[in-house]
């Protein structure tokens, strides 16, 4: 019987559970830098590149710890990361509530983005995909949509709390939520049967043009851009409106807009990638996320900005979901963890290079109008990898038949 006319076990949808609560949690901690970023340097002096730094270090210990829990997963399974990750995420959120320094700001982050976010995000999405043989994109989409509701509500509730109580409370009650909510989340993570089969087997069918390093390589190449891109807004969106004199409760509402929509795009982008391919999928969602970014700092209608903000939280999101599909179409079981963590490396640094250099070019020129220009042309550059990935494949498909 062909597996694809099996049906899947009815676990694989419990794991999509737990892992969106895992990835909305650790998503959620990312994006709400942006709401410290104008409490921390006001309060300790720090320029806004100095303060939006901590992104770039937990974008970085995050693609640095990944290639090494990747290769645990693959090796080992993921079955006590989300134990670890729980425990990780409360304890850095409790420490940065009590920190005095900027090194101590950074450490603290880095320890969230090598023992949490690193172990929750590739090692767990590639378990998740081989949980399915039907339509893995829309699992897969649904389970990266707990990434951008956390980022809409996790920023819009801690912006609340700064106002009242203080960023110091704020962390110190992400903390305790966290560890309420990811201990009972994460003690349903099971590996993937065709995963543990994969770890014993010495061959395994694939159906695709490239080999698996090639895919890696085009993959990565492709990754680095569109998340220079789509971090700028993430981290600086929020600035970007209190600078305009909006409030802070507009301003993570808009970001909380743009976060809500990106759920349905991963989900969407998921499907899609089922639909016309996963490639396809990614080229087009990265076309919508480039012509939109650079416009951010030009709109200052409060209704312009929430439609803004709604279109590319949907296109940004979908690329982020299209990723996901395509390592697990285009690579094996017994790689995906690898493959999926080198992905993450170059997408890490790319977050955190983008998050950086937005606050970079605001200290250099005093707004964001280069900040976001920047995003649009690291976008355009993703694109053409991506045209040229897709050409290659085809003509790659030409030669074999």
């Amino acid at each position: 019987m062909n597996t694809r006319d099996a049906k899947d076990p009815i676990y694989a949808w419990v794991m999509v559970i737990s892992v969106f609560i895992l990835s909305a949690l650790s998503f959620g901690t990312l994006a709400s830098i942006s709401v410290f970023l104008k409490p921390l340097s006001l309060e300790f002096g720090w320029s806004r590149a100095d303060t939006s730094l901590a992104y770039t270090v937990i974008s970085f210990s995050s693609a640095a710890f990944g290639i090494f829990w990747g290769y645990i997963a693959d090796k080992y399974g993921t079955r006590w990361f989300g134990i670890v990750a729980a425990l990780m995420m409360s304890l850095s959120l409790y420490l940065l509530s009590n920190h005095t320094g900027i090194f101590y700001f950074y450490g603290f982050y880095f320890l969230f983005g090598a023992f949490g976010n690193a172990m929750v995000t590739s090692p767990l999405f590639a378990n998740v995909g081989f949980w399915f043989r039907n339509n893995p994109g829309l699992a897969l989409g649904l389970t990266a949509s707990g990434g951008a509701v956390g980022q809409g509500l996790i920023p819009y509730i801690t912006g609340i709390i700064i106002e009242s109580e203080g960023w110091r409370e704020a962390y110190f009650t992400m903390a305790i939520v966290y560890l309420i909510i990811a201990i009972p989340a994460a003690l349903f993570i099971r590996e993937s049967p065709w995963r543990e089969a994969a770890r014993t087997s010495t061959e395994e069918f694939r159906d695709f043009p490239l080999s698996e390093k090639e895919v890696i390589t085009w993959l990565c190449s492709a990754v680095i851009f569109c998340c220079i891109c789509m971090s700028v807004p993430i981290v600086h969106l929020v600035p970007l409106l209190t600078d305009a004199d909006f409030s802070i409760e507009f301003a993570t509402g808009v970001l909380m807009v743009l976060m809500f929509c990106g759920a349905f795009g991963r989900i969407l982008g998921g499907k899609l990638g089922d639909m016309i391919g996963a490639l396809p999928a990614y080229i087009l969602m990265s076309i919508g996320q480039t012509i939109s970014v650079i416009w951010f700092p030009y709109i200052t209608n409060p209704l312009g900005l929430y439609l803004l903000a709604a279109f590319f939280g949907f296109t940004y999101s979908g690329v982020m979901s299209s990723i996901l599909v395509c390592t697990r179409m285009m690579v094996s079981a017994k790689f995906a963890g690898r493959a999926n963590s080198l992905g993450s490396f170059f997408g890490w640094m790319g977050m955190g290079m983008g998050g950086f250099f937005g606050g970079y070019f605001f200290d250099l020129y005093g707004d964001y109008y280069r900040s976001f220009a920047f995003a649009s042309f690291m976008g355009a550059i993703n694109l053409l990898v991506l045209l040229r990935f897709l050409a290659r494949i085809n003509n790659k498909k030409v030669a074999i038949q």
